[in-house]
């Protein structure tokens, strides 16, 4: 892609997510992460109807007198994209394919954050940590990293999502708001690191599918390339069985990780490449008020 093409791009994005953004922020964003920062502020004498949990025991300790804790909304927060650019992103049509979904989705969480004068930051992830952009406010700063995440290649294939939530926990000492944007096509167990992030950050998972990872077509034998190991697989796609295979392992999967990211505390939402992403999003947004 050449310089004339990727600026054309980044502005086609650009028009096309702050579109989605209108429908995503008005209200949502910020209500959603609204309170998730909060820095204290001052004690006061407890009053009827303070939440008990509030009360700091302490000072109420000290002075026989209940007092509670005054917390204030920090203003600025902190928003990280976690985004998954090993092979298996590469998966599906040019214009539909798993990378360019989650393209989409880290544009319009940036552009969210933006409109609410939030810093956004970016780590994009194989099996290694291939790029770091720190946090920083501005519309040039979202243009750099959407510039990134189009033109920037991989160096290596593999999926490894404990070393992006490990570099994001060493790098990131305050809170922030992190988005993990993958297809969570990993072989290495992830959810322990996920919680321990969890107790630091406030994570949410988005699982980017393709559609065509649920069913396969019926036709003969059809090779399946596996972009991340570089292994071959041939499989009869006329077997009734097969497809029901094919479509009951999908679901098997979908169904674990998800039990595992309720299990752990952690929201999250899956989104096809071929569905719109701001439905899935403002639910995801609503589920947290």
């Amino acid at each position: 892609m050449n310089t004339a093409e990727l600026i054309k791009s980044i502005r086609t994005l650009e028009i096309k997510t702050k579109g989605l953004t209108k429908q995503v922020f008005s209200g949502q964003y910020k209500s959603a992460f609204k309170g998730r920062g909060m820095a204290f502020s001052e004690v006061r004498d407890y009053q009827i109807g303070d939440e008990i949990r509030t009360i700091d025991w302490n000072v109420t300790a000290r002075y026989n007198s209940p007092f509670v804790k005054v917390f204030e909304e920090e203003r600025e927060l902190t928003v990280m994209l976690l985004v998954d650019i090993s092979g298996s992103s590469e998966f599906g049509f040019e214009l539909r394919s798993k990378k360019q979904r989650q393209i989409e989705i880290a544009a319009t969480l940036a552009f969210s954050a933006l409109a609410n004068n939030d810093k956004v930051g970016a780590i994009l992830f194989s099996d290694q940590i291939e790029l770091y952009i720190s946090p920083q406010k501005g519309r040039e700063h979202i243009l750099l990293i959407l510039r990134q995440l189009i033109e920037f290649e991989a160096k290596s294939q593999g999926t490894n999502l404990t070393e992006a939530l490990k570099f994001l926990r060493n790098t990131h000492k305050k809170r922030s708001i992190s988005f993990l944007i993958s297809d969570f096509e990993c072989e290495n167990p992830f959810m322990e690191d996920a919680k321990r992030t969890k107790k630091h950050h406030d994570l949410v998972a988005i699982k980017v599918n393709d559609c065509s990872e649920q069913k396969i077509p019926l036709s003969g034998w059809i090779q399946f390339f596996n972009s991340e190991t570089n292994e071959t697989t041939w499989v009869n796609a006329g077997s009734e069985s097969t497809q029901q295979l094919f479509k009951n392992e999908f679901e098997s999967r979908e169904n674990s990780l998800s039990d595992e990211f309720k299990h752990s505390g952690i929201d999250h939402v899956f989104i096809d490449t071929e569905q719109n992403i701001v439905p899935p999003l403002v639910q995801l947004f609503k589920s947290r008020r």
